[in-house]
C-alpha cells in the first residue's frame, strides 16, 4: 500500500463521510500546506471528550504538517445553533459567549499542537459586516434550500415556528469558510448541511470549495443519547483523573468498542486483537482499563492514569467488582430520581425504605464512592455502577 493510501486510510478512520474524497486526495498530493477548519460554539465553558472526536482528527492533520484553525463561534453563538432543535434556541448573550470561550484555548492544547494552531473568533469578520453586507450574503441562498435541511423541514411541516435569524446560522458558518479560505472543514454529522453551504458560498466567492469531513456523534455514558453536559452523560476534559477513569469504566462492554474506535490512538489492528482476545475468554474489564488509562493520560499524565487505576481498584476492594453485572435502563419522567428510588426500581432493594436504611448503614456505593445522603438525586442521561453490600452490582442508565 502506498504512503498516500495509508494517509487516507488513517484520516478516514472514525469518519462518517468525506465529500469529496477525490478532492482530498488531490490536495494532499499537491504538497501544499492545507488550512483545516473546525468551529465550536462556546455554549458551555467546558469541553467534553465527545468534542475530542473532532479535535483528534484535527491533530492528525497537524501531524501531517497542515495548519488547523480552531474557530470559536462567538458570533454564531449569539444566534444559537438550530441544528437538531425542534424549537428556537435562546441565543446566548455576549457576556455568556465570552465567559464560555475563555477556557477553550487551555483545553484544546491538551491535544492540539499550539505551534500549528490558529485560534480565531468569527466575530472578527462578522462583527465588521454591515447590514447591507449581511443582506447581500443572505441573497446568495434561498428559503427553499434552507427548508431542505431536515430539522427546518420538520418544524415547517409540523407548524412549529422558525425564526428568521435561525436561517442566518448556516449562512454565517458557511461564510466563515470563505473568510478563512478553508481547504477542509471538519464537523459532526449534524453539521453536514451547514458545511455544504460553505462549499457553495466558496464557489460564489471564486474560491475552490472545501472538502467536508463529517465525524460521528459520540454516544454518552448511557450508550443512547449524544454526549452532552446538559444530559449529564459526559466525561469532561477538565475532570479529575479519578472521575474520568471511573466514568470510562462505567460504560458497557459494547460501547467500549465505539470509544476505542473514535477516541483511542491505538492502531486498528491492535483493537481488533483485543476483540479476538475477549472472544477467546479474556476479561473485558482489563481491556477497558487500557482505554481508561489512555484517556486519562491524554488529559493529565501517565502517572495520573496509573494512580487513577489503582484508586479505582482499591475502591472496588481489589477485584470485588464482578466481571459481569446486570445492565439496567430506567426511564425517568422527571429530570432526577433519588438513589433509594433507583435502587428499588433496579431491584437492588425491596423498597425505598430498605434502600434508605442501607444508605444510612454505609452499604451503598456509586462508582465506588460511598453514598451518605439518602436524598441524593441522580441526573437523567447518566450511567453509573451501583453497589449494594458486597455482592449486588448493576450498571444503571437513567433516561
Amino acid at each position: 500500500m502506498t504512503e498516500s493510501n495509508n494517509i487516507i486510510k488513517e484520516l478516514s478512520r472514525g469518519t462518517d463521510e468525506i465529500l469529496v474524497e477525490k478532492d482530498l486526495v488531490e490536495r494532499l498530493a499537491s504538497g501544499k500546506t492545507l488550512r483545516i477548519k473546525a468551529g465550536f460554539d462556546p455554549t458551555a465553558p467546558d469541553l467534553h471528550i465527545g468534542h475530542t472526536v473532532l479535535i483528534n482528527k484535527m491533530r492528525q492533520f497537524q501531524d501531517l504538517g497542515h495548519e488547523v484553525v480552531f474557530l470559536i463561534g462567538d458570533f454564531t453563538g449569539m444566534i444559537g445553533d438550530p441544528t437538531g432543535k425542534n424549537a428556537t434556541r435562546p441565543p446566548l448573550t455576549r457576556d455568556d459567549v465570552i465567559e464560555n470561550a475563555r477556557t477553550y484555548e487551555q483545553q484544546i492544547f491538551k491535544i492540539l499542537d499550539p505551534e500549528k494552531t490558529l485560534v480565531m473568533f468569527n466575530s472578527s469578520w462578522m462583527g465588521e459586516m454591515s447590514a447591507s453586507d449581511l443582506v447581500a450574503l443572505a441573497a446568495r441562498h434561498t428559503v427553499a434550500r434552507m427548508l431542505e435541511r431536515d430539522d427546518f423541514n420538520k418544524r415547517y411541516n409540523g407548524g412549529q415556528p422558525i425564526a428568521i435569524h435561525e436561517f442566518l446560522y448556516p449562512l454565517v458558518q458557511g461564510y466563515d469558510s470563505v473568510a478563512i479560505k478553508a481547504d477542509v472543514e471538519l464537523g459532526g454529522t449534524d453539521q453536514k448541511f451547514n458545511m455544504l453551504v460553505g462549499r457553495e458560498l466558496q464557489k460564489d466567492y471564486g474560491q475552490k470549495p472545501q472538502v467536508v469531513i463529517t465525524v460521528p456523534i459520540l454516544e454518552g455514558l448511557d450508550g443512547v443519547n449524544k454526549m452532552s453536559k446538559s444530559l449529564g452523560n459526559y466525561i469532561g476534559i477538565n475532570e479529575t483523573p479519578e472521575e474520568q477513569f471511573g466514568k470510562v469504566m462505567s460504560i458497557s462492554d459494547d460501547l467500549m468498542w465505539r470509544y476505542f474506535e473514535l477516541l483511542s490512538f491505538r492502531p486498528l489492528a491492535e483493537i481488533e486483537s483485543f476483540k479476538r482476545q475477549i472472544a477467546d475468554g479474556a476479561n473485558p474489564r482489563d481491556t477497558k482499563f487500557l482505554l481508561a488509562e489512555e484517556i486519562v493520560a491524554r488529559f493529565h499524565s501517565e502517572a495520573d492514569a496509573t494512580r487513577a487505576r489503582e484508586a479505582f481498584i482499591a475502591r472496588f476492594q481489589k477485584g470485588a467488582m464482578p466481571d459481569e453485572m446486570p445492565e439496567v435502563k430506567l426511564s425517568m419522567d422527571s429530570g432526577q430520581r433519588t438513589v433509594p428510588q433507583i435502587l428499588k426500581a433496579a431491584n437492588l432493594a425491596k423498597s425505598t425504605s430498605e434502600a434508605t436504611r442501607l444508605i444510612k448503614q454505609g452499604g451503598v456505593r456509586i462508582d465506588g464512592e460511598k453514598v451518605e445522603d439518602t436524598g441524593l438525586e441522580i441526573e437523567a442521561g447518566s450511567t453509573h455502577i451501583f453497589q449494594v453490600g458486597k455482592r449486588k452490582f448493576a450498571r444503571i442508565s437513567l433516561k
